[in-house]
């Protein structure tokens, strides 16, 4: 009778680990309830996305294109700060505390079926530029009419550090994608 081979450097099945790696490896779980919550967080947002929808609708006679225009953007925000979630509990989820075996699967997003630690960062990075443009827009957008007499909240400081913060967050992502194709590149992946 012939036994299954295992893979070069895979233990047996039947092998136990010893209590403190095996509390280590099962300290991943403690992230089960943080992605729970980001999943309750994700509620609010589709309420708020609603909300905002629906006061849309009921104005838009009233409203004028610079109004729906800002309502929109903060419609689109809303959306992207969603898929910020949904990338960061299913990814990490996937990725940090245990396979959703979802292959194969005709829901499974593309994005799923390659995702790690390095691809998660990046994803993570590129959302949160994505919502830092929207910001920036909508603050140019409202701040046009600074020292006008319909001039918001907006300085002229407030607006540049926005754009400074913002500019600091692309530098960031395009270090982190530099780092993450030098660590491939050198056959060091993550």
């Amino acid at each position: 009778m012939s036994h299954p081979v295992e893979p070069a450097g895979a233990l047996p099945a039947s092998a136990a680990l010893k209590p403190l790696p095996m509390i280590i490896f099962a300290s991943r779980w403690l992230q089960v309830p943080l992605y729970l919550g980001l999943i309750v967080a994700q509620c609010v947002y589709v309420f708020l996305f609603l909300k905002e929808l629906w006061h849309l609708v009921t104005h838009s006679f009233d409203f004028t294109e610079q109004q729906i225009m800002l309502v929109v953007l903060g419609l689109i925000d809303v959306v992207m700060i969603s898929n910020l979630l949904i990338m960061v509990i299913v990814g990490g989820y996937e990725t940090f505390v245990s396979r959703l075996k979802l292959q194969n699967h005709p829901d499974q997003p593309e994005w799923l079926s390659h995702v790690n630690a390095s691809v998660l960062k990046i994803k993570l990075a590129m959302a949160i530029i994505g919502i830092s443009s929207i910001h920036l827009l909508r603050t140019f957008i409202e701040a046009g009419n600074i020292g006008g007499p319909t001039a918001t909240n907006y300085t002229t400081t407030g607006v540049l550090l926005q754009t400074l913060i913002h500019t600091i967050f692309i530098v960031s992502a395009l270090g982190i994608a530099w780092v993450d194709k030098m660590t491939v590149g050198s056959g060091k992946g993550h």
